[in-house]
């Protein structure tokens, strides 16, 4: 009996290692990636970090909502953002309301599997955003998307779970935090160990009040959003962060723009410059809004372009030239390293 219980343990533990090569397909194997060389994010204290205990700064792009901006949606352009933007990490943002995933749920899973499977692929970190303002009120949808992405994709380190996008003006500790452990119950049913980020109160502002009264889980991120041109945004969010990473809690940037909070008006480059200065110095990780190509200021892109990738210096707006640069410039040194392993 004992042996069988002992077989029966390995066997589980087995099935919850997370290795790349494992789902990786069988022409990529053997290949070094953003993912076997970082490894599984984890959080130690206030910090992510990698498979070596080492503090991650993760930097890419989030997609538009998936029913509006779903061309890009794509093994293609996801490949782009890798090779050409050097992001380490892609946001597929699953629109939930307004003829998204509660109208076609089908459809828009399918657009989130198409990205996850790409980013597996191609070896980087791929967060699976519930874009939604009210998930409180969907919370079996809510429940259902994530038991079948965990199902699927649990044993995959690439995966992170981003379960409230932007709640609004509502309780943490009676709204959002009971929300959050009742989707996380289903997630640890079938993946133990990856990344979980939770949305904050106030558009994802107020993460110094999540960080009072924290979700007990091992491995638990808090969102925090920001637009650096928009009035509001300027050091006293920046002294949300700080205060609630004094309380020990993890703070990842699942989105941010340069533009104001409604994804227009003209780029402060002042108070960007004093983002991007806190992010590097508190090593946060980021993902900018967003690859689209709407007529607005957060919107890569001026014009509409190919959702293969491909994209020419012309095409991208201001926004688009200032963010892929920076990406480039602080995940370049990154891809060199694996460049250099694999000669």
């Amino acid at each position: 009996m004992r042996s069988l219980i002992l077989f029966f343990i390995l066997v589980v533990t087995y099935s919850f290692v997370k290795t790349e090569d494992s789902i990786v397909p069988e022409k990529d194997k053997g290949k070094r990636t953003i993912v076997s060389h970082v490894g599984l994010i984890h959080v130690k204290g206030n910090k992510l970090v990698d498979q070596n205990d080492t503090p991650v700064g993760l930097h890419g792009m989030s997609l538009f909502w998936s029913q509006w901006g779903g061309k890009f949606y794509n093994a293609d352009c996801i490949r782009w953002l890798r090779d050409d933007w050097k992001c380490t990490v892609v946001r597929a943002v699953c629109g939930i309301q307004s003829d998204g995933y509660l109208a076609y749920p089908e459809a828009e899973l399918a657009k989130i599997t198409t990205v996850i499977d790409a980013c597996i692929d191609l070896g980087i970190y791929v967060i699976v955003d519930w874009h939604d303002h009210s998930a409180e009120k969907h919370l079996q949808q809510s429940k259902e998307f994530f038991r079948k992405i965990a199902y699927k994709y649990g044993s995959a380190p690439n995966l992170i779970y981003e379960i409230y996008n932007e709640p609004l003006k509502v309780s943490w500790e009676n709204v959002i935090k009971p929300y959050a452990e009742e989707v996380l119950k289903v997630i640890r049913q079938y993946d133990p160990d990856n990344l979980v980020i939770v949305g904050t109160p106030h558009w994802s502002q107020e993460v110094d009040v999540a960080a009072r009264k924290p979700i007990l889980d091992t491995n638990i991120a808090y969102a925090f959003h920001f637009y650096s041109s928009d009035g509001w945004h300027k050091q006293n969010l920046r002294d949300k962060v700080l205060g609630a990473m004094k309380k020990g809690a993890p703070i990842f940037i699942t989105e941010y723009g340069l533009s104001e909070a409604d994804g227009n008006g003209a780029i402060d480059t002042v108070e960007t410059a004093k983002w991007f200065s806190f992010v590097d110095e508190y090593s946060l990780s980021t993902c900018n809004w967003s690859i689209s190509d709407k007529p607005e200021t957060s919107a890569a892109f001026v014009r509409e372009v190919d959702s293969l990738g491909g994209w020419k210096d012309s095409a991208l707006s201001l926004s688009g030239k200032i963010i892929r640069n920076r990406i480039r410039n602080l995940n370049g040194p990154l891809f060199e390293i694996l460049k250099s392993a694999g000669k």
